[in-house]
């Protein structure tokens, strides 16, 4: 069965009466398939306008589930999301920007989808709706394995929620891969540095993808940068310890080895990246 709702609440009505597989943009619903027929109910959400676009709020942004990565980048935004931006740029061609989600990035769930980082590091929350009505969850919470989320089969994800708490802090992100484009990351972060009067750092967060079945945040890195000078040379404060939640695995692409030095690498190299544009 092939249904295509044109509303929210037709959507979760079919998904609630006869469930199935959503399929938005389907940029890893096709390619995941490979050999095998799609699935006997499939619900194309594709043409859902009122989960579509971005707005900014009084205390939030919101991101609908359906908002592409080329919107993503189109819409002007906080300095904050200029991570978020970039990461939108490096997921796929323009083709795959042009038709992926983000709820379908979120909800796919692969450890090195490009967009989960910078949103875990703008403490991004999920708005999942159903018949039962919404509720949200932070996105630190909502991924729970490779593959996996708390997202139940009626659920659709209708938004992303951004506290605009951070709007005058700085972002970047940076990915290393086999190439320069159209790669999956053998590393990636986002980090978000705000700065105090003074010239020192008063909030910093930082995400790690790829190294680890979920993207983490570097908690123990976040609270050792409070009150450093924020000018070039933030990246002396990044010790390996603080990279030892991460679990990077040996595969095709690269060692655990090289994984967590490339991590590290990066990490610096992005919370320099952010005080240098302070």
């Amino acid at each position: 069965m092939y249904s295509r709702p044109r509303t929210l609440d037709e959507a979760v009505h079919v998904l609630t009466r006869h469930g199935g597989q959503i399929l938005s943009g389907g940029t890893d619903f096709f390619p995941a398939l490979g050999d095998r027929p799609a699935p006997d109910r499939v619900v194309d959400i594709s043409g859902i306008t009122e989960i579509k676009g971005i707005a900014v709020e009084a205390n939030c942004i919101r991101i609908g589930g359906l908002t592409t990565w080329s919107e993503v980048v189109a819409t002007p935004l906080p300095r904050c999301f200029d991570a978020l931006k970039s990461a939108a740029r490096e997921i796929g061609g323009i083709q795959i920007q042009n038709r992926g989600t983000v709820a379908g990035n979120l909800c796919n769930a692969s450890p090195a989808a490009d967009g989960v980082p910078p949103l875990l590091a703008l403490d991004a929350e999920v708005e999942l709706l159903s018949a039962a009505g919404k509720r949200r969850v932070p996105l630190a919470d909502f991924i729970v394995g490779n593959r996996k989320t708390l997202r139940r089969a009626d659920e659709i994800l209708a938004n992303v929620i951004v506290p605009r708490g951070l709007d005058d802090a700085t972002s970047a992100f940076l990915k290393l891969g086999v190439r320069r484009y159209l790669v999956i990351s053998i590393a990636m972060v986002a980090a978000v540095v705000k700065r105090d009067a003074s010239g020192r750092v008063a909030e910093a967060r930082v995400a790690v993808g790829s190294c680890s079945a979920t993207a983490q945040r570097l908690t123990a890195l976040e609270r050792a940068l409070v009150g450093a000078p924020a000018r070039t040379g933030l990246c002396a404060a990044v010790l390996a310890e603080h990279l030892a939640q991460l679990s990077p695995i040996d595969d095709v692409r690269a060692t655990a080895i090289y994984r967590n030095q490339a991590a590290l690498t990066l990490v610096g190299r992005a919370l320099n990246a952010c005080v240098g544009s302070c």
